[in-house]
């Protein structure tokens, strides 16, 4: 089975516990979190880090929506979310996210602004995209929860 090879890959120890429909739930101990889900029907979509941000400051973000081309792997998707100061426009982080994730396709979701202090472990999510439009900072929360344990995540609507 090519996802249990790519598990292995990452650790020795990772299990395949339960092979529902296309969604493969597995133990690995190098994780934070024991139960992972990956898709089996794209394994190129589950090696794509779902969050990608500066360390600090505040820059604008996009959640984009990452598919692959192939027809036998339609309807496998993810979330993902990027955001980087060295991009003045939210069209920027697209343009350079879609050129990295060749030769999968990724549609933006929606857009905002971070303000990422590591000291204080605080990601605050606020504002939209002029381009995009206002992304969905629920969403964006829990991406960054997950990727960002111990950290304090708020939101808001306010701001530019």
């Amino acid at each position: 089975m090519v996802i249990c090879k790519l598990l292995r890959t990452f650790s020795p120890f990772a299990t395949v516990i339960l092979r529902k429909e296309h969604k493969i739930i597995f133990s690995a101990p190098f994780l934070p979190k024991r139960l992972c889900v990956m898709d089996s029907r794209s394994p190129e979509l589950n090696s794509v880090p779902k969050v990608d941000i500066d360390p600090e400051g505040v820059f604008k973000y996009i959640l984009l929506n990452v598919h692959t081309a192939d027809a036998e792997a339609e309807g496998a998707s993810v979330t993902i979310l990027r955001g980087y100061k060295r991009c003045n426009y939210h069209s920027d982080i697209y343009d350079e996210v879609q050129e990295k994730l060749k030769p999968l396709d990724c549609e933006p979701l929606g857009g905002g602004r971070i303000s990422h202090e590591p000291k204080e472990k605080k990601i605050h999510i606020y504002g939209y995209s002029q381009g995009y439009g206002k992304a969905d900072h629920e969403v964006a929360a829990k991406l960054i929860k997950d990727a960002y344990p111990g950290y304090k995540i708020t939101i808001s609507d306010e701001g530019y």
